[in-house]
């Protein structure tokens, strides 16, 4: 249950935390509920926060600092220290138009350690001709690792645009391919 004052009732209240992993920090805000609400590369939280406001406008959220809010940190730490399937059930609540939050979901049924092209995912979710309406809804993605965008490839099979960096995106196929504990 969200933790609300009547006076802000509108105010969705949400836990910020830091993760490190080896490719950068992750900054995660999650829900009372436990829901994975943004996740990304970055160690800034003036970036999370416009990140939020085109989610839930100006005056829509509060932040506030948690360790581990509902073991969400754990569990990507887990997931960079091996532990793959760490990320699988957490519960991801975001913003964003029924058609981003289609490709999101569907996101999410690639495989770790494996690929798709934007194609292959626009005919996956009925729109065979939205490929860069799919690009584009990846490239909008507020939940990274969890919501894996970084399994998105070029029909050529080549590594196309990632917001962490191609370098972030390459370290992130290779570990879903062959694990290492850190």
């Amino acid at each position: 249950m969200n933790r609300r004052n009547p006076d802000d009732a509108e105010v969705l209240h949400l836990l910020l935390d830091c993760v490190p992993s080896p490719i950068g920090t992750i900054m995660i805000a999650a829900d009372y509920e436990g829901n994975l609400r943004t996740a990304l590369f970055t160690d800034n939280d003036q970036f999370i926060r416009r990140q939020l406001r085109h989610h839930y406008g100006k005056t829509g959220f509060a932040l506030e600092p948690a360790k581990n809010p509902s073991g969400l940190s754990s569990a990507i730490s887990s997931y960079f220290a091996g532990q793959l399937d760490a990320i699988d059930t957490i519960a991801v609540q975001t913003g964003g138009t029924p058609f981003q939050r289609r490709v999101w979901k569907a996101l999410r049924d690639i495989p770790w350690g494996a690929t798709t092209s934007y194609g292959e995912l626009a005919a996956r979710i009925g729109y065979p001709a939205a490929v860069r309406a799919v690009g584009a809804a990846n490239g909008a993605n507020p939940v990274v690792v969890v919501v894996p965008c970084h399994r998105v490839i070029g029909a050529n099979g080549s590594l196309t645009g990632y917001g962490g960096g191609i370098e972030r995106k390459r370290w992130l196929l290779n570990h879903e391919r062959s694990p290492t504990l850190f």
